[in-house]
């Protein structure tokens, strides 16, 4: 569009087998226009302890967190958006 619009953007992490797939985490991405408002988040219901992270650090603590869980997989892919 050639400026910023609104729009919501998340990060999800998805489980696939032979037998189907699901979605088994997602985050809601915040840039730091709305990370650096407290006032703005806590008019939209984000709590403040929500700080700014990067779509891949939120992507790396969601696989972390399924290991975590004993969730089993043997590799990861991605697929990555602009911005980061």
């Amino acid at each position: 569009a050639g400026r910023t619009e609104n729009s919501q953007i998340g990060v999800f992490l998805a489980y696939a087998t032979d037998r189907g797939r699901t979605l088994i985490d997602r985050r809601l991405y915040l840039p730091t226009s709305w990370t650096d408002g407290r006032e703005r988040c806590r008019r939209a219901g984000i709590d403040d302890s929500v700080a700014f992270a990067t779509k891949v650090a939120m992507a790396k603590e969601m696989i972390r967190q399924a290991i975590r869980d004993k969730i089993p997989f043997g590799w990861v892919t991605a697929d990555a958006a602009y911005g980061f």
